[in-house]
């Protein structure tokens, strides 16, 4: 059995983060029209922002790479999902929002040009493997970058796998220099990876997800407020996130009332 860690970055420790976009069927109109009464920072509705321009381009690509890997199914849709969930708990606007829909499904987009033989690889990755591999996020934002709706996503794109300590890629920030949106991702990310079945690993349950995370966390990998936050939202939200992305019966008010409560939890 390889070593588990979330993301790609130390070679001899086995690190194994090989996640794709897959099918992204796009239900979002609905959790985008989130009622005022519930989240006032909604105000004038997500849907009259620009999501229509963009919708092709996003399941355009979405599909490009979902084509390589049917392992992926779903993915972008709850990862885009989970990081709305957030950032509606966090009080984000309804821009950085959107931006957080988009760089969701679009975060490993890049991946497109990364070879068969290193993306599918089911042993550890060469040195060289890696240097290959940590070029898709740049490769994602000059796919996305000459599309105006999209620049709020870039920095998600770019920054999804740097690390707190600053042992991340492509630039190796650290703390803050991170965009917070970009943390939101990757944490979301992370747990979903974990989540999933990969060519390289089965999914792992919910609990030894959770610690992995916090063992990263403690380590310096990962933003600790945003761990905190994902904890805390984790039994009401993010670990029903099925029931709200699959199918067309979802609960919507279900994910609503969960995030109210959080909200008048953290306001006592």
């Amino acid at each position: 059995m390889y070593p588990i860690t979330s993301d790609g970055v130390d070679v001899q420790a086995g690190d194994l983060s090989r996640k794709t976009i897959g099918v992204c069927v796009d239900p979002w109109h609905d959790i985008l029209e989130t009622s005022p009464e519930s989240f006032p920072e909604l105000d004038g509705a997500m849907e009259n922002a620009a999501i229509s321009e963009t919708e092709g381009i996003l399941f355009a690509l979405a599909q490009a790479v979902e084509q390589r890997d049917h392992h992926t199914a779903g993915h972008c849709e709850r990862l885009a999902f989970i990081s709305v969930a957030m950032g509606m708990a966090m009080g984000m606007d309804r821009e950085a929002l959107l931006a957080l829909y988009r760089g969701g499904y679009l975060h490993d987009v890049g991946k497109v040009g990364i070879p068969d033989s290193i993306l599918f690889k089911p042993g550890r990755l060469t040195a060289q493997d890696w240097l290959v591999m940590r070029t898709h996020p740049m490769r994602g934002v000059e796919i996305c970058m000459h599309l105006k709706s999209l620049a709020a996503a870039l920095p998600i794109i770019r920054y999804h796998h740097e690390r707190w300590n600053g042992t991340g890629y492509p630039d190796g920030l650290r703390g803050e220099q991170i965009p917070l949106m970009a943390r939101v991702v990757q944490i979301a990310d992370i747990y979903d990876a974990l989540t999933s079945p990969r060519p390289y690993k089965q999914a792992f349950p919910a609990d030894r997800a959770l610690s992995i995370i916090q063992g990263e966390t403690e380590r310096g990998w990962r933003d600790p407020e945003i761990v905190k936050l994902f904890f805390t939202m984790h039994d009401g939200v993010i670990s029903k996130v099925a029931q709200f992305t699959i199918g067309r019966n979802r609960s919507l008010e279900a994910m609503r009332a969960a995030l109210l409560s959080l909200k008048s939890g953290a306001r006592s």
